[in-house]
């Protein structure tokens, strides 16, 4: 339990700090809050292979991985080329962003930052202390009950951002209230398909190259479509 706690805990002081600090510290202080989580369950005798992160799964991890990164393209691409879920994509965060921002934002903030942090701590440390003490069903509702709540304060901008979002649900606080829901929901059951791929193969990989697939691609999208309005 001291150990969960001490996760917790340090993912709660990451989570102020990069909602705070400038963009230029956003990667480093994932890498080292990610870092201090790995240091934390390894010295409270976590496994590589329970963290999802043994060698013995790399060949499979990587296989998944391949086949989810190219459903999401495939999937992204059907979607920005029909008319009628195209506005889905338009992003204001992300039409202002120049040539060198966007490939900042898919190449090293993503990856680097938002994508390994959240994998390793939801779907590595977090997930495999909860399934040490409670099992798997009780590690992945967890650690997606809490992925889902991570995401609030990000979403709280959502309506003014996002076009499609703004027109279905207003901009005034009711809209707000249901942006921010639906963010938490979403993001809770997009952490339920992560935590299952890591239980089927054993590996991070899978989980991690489906959520950078997902958020580099949509950034790449969202400029793209930006672009093309």
């Amino acid at each position: 339990m001291g150990m969960l706690l001490s996760a917790v805990a340090v993912l709660v002081v990451t989570h102020v700090l990069i909602n705070r600090v400038g963009a230029e510290l956003y990667v480093p202080v994932c890498v080292v809050a990610t870092a201090a989580l790995v240091l934390l369950a390894r010295l409270g005798g976590v496994t590589w292979d329970e963290l999802g992160m043994g060698r013995s799964s790399v060949r499979r991890g990587l296989r998944w991985g391949l086949v989810l990164v190219g459903v999401v393209i495939v999937v992204y691409g059907v979607a920005l080329a029909a008319p009628f879920t195209r506005e889905a994509f338009v992003d204001r965060r992300v039409a202002g962003l120049s040539a060198g921002e966007l490939l900042y934002r898919v190449f090293v903030r993503v990856p680097f930052g938002t994508v390994l942090l959240e994998e390793v701590a939801f779907r590595g440390v977090l997930w495999a202390v909860i399934r040490r003490r409670w099992g798997t069903g009780w590690a992945t509702a967890g650690t997606s009950v809490l992925f889902g709540l991570w995401h609030i304060v990000p979403s709280r901008g959502l309506t003014r951002s996002n076009a499609a979002v703004g027109a279905v649900l207003g901009t005034g606080g009711t809209g707000v209230a249901l942006s921010v829901g639906a963010a938490v929901v979403g993001t809770a059951l997009a952490g339920v398909l992560f935590c299952e791929l890591r239980r089927r193969s054993g590996s991070l990989i899978p989980s991690v190259a489906l959520h950078c697939a997902l958020n580099s691609a949509g950034y790449a999208l969202a400029w793209t479509a930006a672009r093309a309005g």
